[in-house]
Order: structure tokens, then C-alpha cells, then sequence
């Protein structure tokens, strides 16, 4: 494999908390990377927080056809070759009830969430099948599509429009020659931000990302036929995150106080 060049992971949406996630799983496992987004100061960010990576960063909008189009020039000035591609885009929308907002805020989250997922597969499927390698592409999905998020009726009608859409662009990237799945992740994900509260079956942001590349790299085994895949629970942070929970629990003042007054009854 020496004198090789290794194929880059191209990750959509890279300033965001599941994109970082998507760079730092690529970076870690030795893969170049190239990271779009809108965000300039977030994009030199990763540059400082990845030092060692093999990174480029490319400030592009996905929001509508003409951004593609100079996303898709840009890229074919990297002469690199690609695995494929990680598309964590959009997830905004504002917390409160569907029928207290007004109809804009819907078209607005799909602005947001759904339409950017098109514009770019619209774009990059017909790129990545010029190289003829058998790519990968992965859409990240948000909780809500199967069933109703409460107090995020918005994000819900979203996500469960982005998997539709997941599946018909996995039936039409088939003429390109190209695997399209969305990795559908249920809950919100677990970062350093929101540990302290977060909920302990809440799927760590580096594990998706993972998973994510993992996708990638699998080019031949019966998850490739599908277009919606659900996230794996990550059983062994979630071993750990147990453990910490009962070492805890062992020696906090109320559980010593507990079994002090059980002896004490005896």
C-alpha cells in the first residue's frame, strides 16, 4: 500500500456538534479530511483543535444550487481522491408547540434541516461517481422522524421528512454507484457541554461519528442495502458511564447515611 494516496472523508456541516464529531472520528484514524461549512471562524477552529490531521477546510452555503456548484469546483481542485461523504446538516428549529407557531417557522426548519441534504446530494452523487470507487455517503438524522419529539414539532416533521428523502435518494444514487444512508440517531446526542445533564441512554457525539465512518469503510456487507440504519448504543461507554454512576452512588453522603442507619437497626 506504500505510495498510495489515502482517500479523503468529506464532512458537510463540519462546524457543527455532530460534524466535529465526524472530523475528529476521521482525523483519529489516521484519514485526510476536508471540512465544509458556512461558519469561517468555526472552520480555523478546527484547524487549531485538529493540529496534527490531515485537514482543509472549505467555507461553502449548501442552501441552495449555486453554493453546490462552487463547493463541487472547489473540491475538484483538492486532486485528491475520496471515500465519500458525511453530511451532518441542519438542526435547528425552536422549542414550543406546532400550533403556537406560525407557518414560517415550519418552512424554515425545512429550509434548514431537510432541503440542504437535497441540494448537496443533487450535486455531489453525480461528483463522487466520476471517481468510480464505490463511495459512501451518510446523512445524519435527529430524533423525531418515527415519532413525534414533544415540545419540537417542528424538528419531528423534519426528521421524518429527511427520511423519506433518505430513501428515495438511496434507490436513485444506485445509477451512480454510490451507497447513500442515513444514520438515524433517536436522541440527542451526549456532549462535554450538556453531560451534567444529560440523559445516560443519550448516544456520546464521538460515537457517532464513529459510526458514521464506519459506514463509510464497510462497502460490502448486508448494511449496505439499506437506506435508514438506527444508531447502535455504544455498550461500552455506556458500560462506564454505569460504573460511574454506582461508584458514585456508593459513596454519596445520602447512601452513607442510609446504610449507617441499617446497621444501626440491626
Amino acid at each position: 500500500m506504500s505510495g498510495m494516496v489515502k482517500p479523503a472523508i468529506l464532512v458537510l456541516g463540519a462546524t457543527g456538534t455532530v460534524g466535529r464529531a465526524a472530523v475528529k472520528a476521521a482525523a483519529d484514524a489516521g484519514w485526510p479530511v476536508v471540512a465544509v461549512a458556512r461558519d469561517a471562524r468555526g472552520l480555523a477552529a478546527l484547524e487549531v483543535q485538529f493540529p496534527g490531521a490531515i485537514l482543509r477546510t472549505i467555507e461553502a452555503s449548501l442552501a441552495n444550487d449555486a453554493g453546490a456548484l462552487a463547493l463541487v469546483a472547489s473540491l475538484r481542485e483538492v486532486g485528491q481522491p475520496f471515500l465519500g461523504v458525511v453530511a451532518a446538516l441542519g438542526a435547528g428549529g425552536v422549542r414550543g408547540r406546532l400550533i403556537d407557531q406560525s407557518s414560517e417557522e415550519l418552512r424554515r426548519n425545512f429550509d434548514e434541516a431537510v432541503l440542504p441534504h437535497l441540494v448537496a446530494a443533487r450535486h455531489l452523487l453525480p461528483w463522487l461517481a466520476e471517481s468510480g470507487r464505490n463511495c459512501g455517503y451518510v446523512m445524519i438524522g435527529g430524533p423525531g422522524g418515527q415519532n413525534p419529539w414533544a415540545g419540537y414539532g417542528h424538528r419531528s416533521i423534519s426528521a421524518a421528512a429527511l427520511r423519506m428523502l433518505a430513501r428515495v435518494l438511496h434507490d436513485e444514487a444506485r445509477t451512480h454507484a454510490v451507497r447513500l444512508q442515513l444514520l438515524e440517531v433517536e436522541s440527542p446526542a451526549r456532549t462535554d457541554a450538556n453531560k451534567k445533564h444529560a440523559c445516560q441512554g443519550w448516544p456520546c457525539v464521538d460515537h457517532i461519528g464513529r459510526k458514521a465512518l464506519e459506514l463509510l469503510r464497510h462497502r460490502n456487507d448486508a448494511r449496505c442495502t439499506q437506506a435508514i440504519l438506527t444508531l447502535e448504543p455504544d455498550n461500552a461507554a455506556r458500560s462506564v458511564h454505569e460504573l460511574l454512576d454506582a461508584v458514585a452512588s456508593k459513596f454519596s453522603p445520602s447512601k452513607n447515611a442510609a446504610n449507617r442507619n441499617q446497621e444501626h437497626t440491626r
